[in-house]
């Protein structure tokens, strides 16, 4: 009987709990059947280039107009709404590539994370059915200007199947932007850090089961390839048939690592097979191999630049000045925000592209790399990635600047052409304690 009332007190207690957290949750935008006319702010395209005093136009949710407001013709009662952005920056929508959001709530509640599963190869696995539109997490990235992730799956050498999401929707339908979008390879490592005990980690051992890992993918992969090369099949191995768009050229083959051995082992093994897109997801040691990774045609998507150095010998600024080795090699690159506490850290992305312009990129170049470069990279940026006319309306306008966190104000954000309510538990809270304490 106890048991009984403490399973309805605990059930209650959890409704009522999800209800708070989705009264604060704001409703998914409406498509948009006015047009708008974006005026006289400075309009950041994305690709290096900046008007100071510009107009963008926005119909039936794709950019139509974009100049320079003083030179550009406009005909009277051509747009519904005008929205004055006078002293304001307007950017193309921020894309977070190789991230959790949706997938994790709180990674200390096993049923509120669902980011892996058991076994060791399971490219089949797809996280974009995964994705939690209802997440508490996504409305507090969204007011930091990122408006289109990559969700990702982690775990095993093969994690699985990769989707770029717009976060805004219902359901993991409407949100889907790309689906299956790549395949995640995470390489064995060479060495492994020791744990000391549950918050400490030691030094490094050697991985005595490298070679039996490597092994195991590399059957893998020619079992793979062998069975997407046969017209027909008696029974379907939904495992080869997940690798089907890798080896056809359709989709990309995402490889995590992170030292010069593994990434040259890895991305070679996948050449091997005749695979033609390969993106390094991490790459903390790709400044020393920037030929190689040049002469491959090899991305990267670099982890979060707040980082410790890899080694205890590395410069303490190693990180940071990651992005600008690979802008001066002519290595195509984006910024992620993969590690500890990931899914929360999402919303710090503008700010990482602020630490790569203070190490070496221009401003506009570090704004790339979370826009046009991600969008590259991704296999978007025929309609994502830059504020240009012809792709979709997916831009924010801030009232400072959006790489800087002293001045980062989303003030209005939209994705295709929908606006979107820039509220969420923290701006709730914000404003329940600011009533409190009196404060304008």
């Amino acid at each position: 009987m106890k048991k009984k009332a403490a399973l309805l007190l605990f059930t209650f207690s959890f409704s009522l709990l999800t209800c708070i957290s989705l009264a604060q949750q704001p409703i998914p935008a409406k498509a948009e059947t006015k047009s708008i006319l974006l005026m006289n702010g400075t309009v950041h395209i994305g690709n290096g280039k900046v008007i100071q005093n510009g107009v963008v136009g926005i119909k039936g949710g794709k950019i139509v107009l974009l100049g320079d407001a003083i030179t550009t013709k406009l005909e009277a009662g051509a747009y519904d709404t005008t929205i004055n952005c006078s002293g304001k920056q307007i950017y193309p929508g921020f894309i977070a590539p190789d991230c959790t959001l949706g997938l994790v709530e709180t990674e200390s509640v096993r049923a509120q994370t669902d980011v892996a599963d058991i076994g060791l190869l399971n490219p089949e696995l797809r996280s974009m059915i995964a994705f939690n539109t209802d997440s508490r997490i996504t409305p507090v990235v969204r007011i930091n200007g990122i408006l289109t992730a990559q969700i990702t799956p982690r775990g095993g050498l093969l994690s699985g199947t990769s989707a770029v999401m717009s976060l805004d929707g219902w359901n993991w339908e409407d949100a889907q932007y790309r689906a299956g979008d790549g395949v995640h390879m995470n390489w064995p490592e060479v060495l492994h850090r020791i744990r000391i005990n549950e918050d400490e980690l030691g030094g490094y051992a050697e991985n005595k089961g490298y070679d039996r890992q490597v092994q195991l993918l590399q059957k893998f992969f020619a079992d793979a390839q062998a069975y997407n090369q046969q017209a027909k099949h008696d029974e379907t191995n939904t495992k080869f048939e997940a690798m089907r768009g890798v080896f056809n050229g359709t989709e990309t083959l995402y490889i995590h690592s992170e030292y010069v051995k593994e990434i040259l082992a890895s991305i070679t093994m996948a050449k091997s097979f005749g695979i033609a897109k390969i993106v390094l997801v991490g790459g903390r040691d790709s400044w020393m191999i920037t030929d190689f990774l040049k002469k491959n045609d090899i991305a990267v998507v670099v982890r979060r630049l707040h980082s410790q150095p890899g080694t205890p010998e590395g410069d303490v600024d190693e990180t940071y000045k990651l992005p600008a080795e690979l802008q001066k090699a002519g290595i195509l690159f984006c910024l992620g925000t993969a590690g500890d506490m990931e899914q929360n850290e999402t919303r710090n992305l503008p700010f990482l592209a602020g630490t790569a312009a203070a190490y070496g990129l221009t401003k506009e170049e570090a704004l790339q790399s979370i826009t046009l470069n991600a969008a590259k990279i991704l296999g978007i940026d025929a309609t994502l990635g830059t504020i240009e006319e012809g792709k979709d309306a997916t831009l924010s306008i801030s009232t400072g600047d959006a790489l800087d966190m002293r001045t980062n104000n989303i003030v209005w954000a939209c994705i295709k052409g929908k606006t979107l309510q820039l509220t969420s538990v923290q701006t709730a809270l914000y404003n329940k304690y600011k009533d409190k304490y009196g404060l304008k």
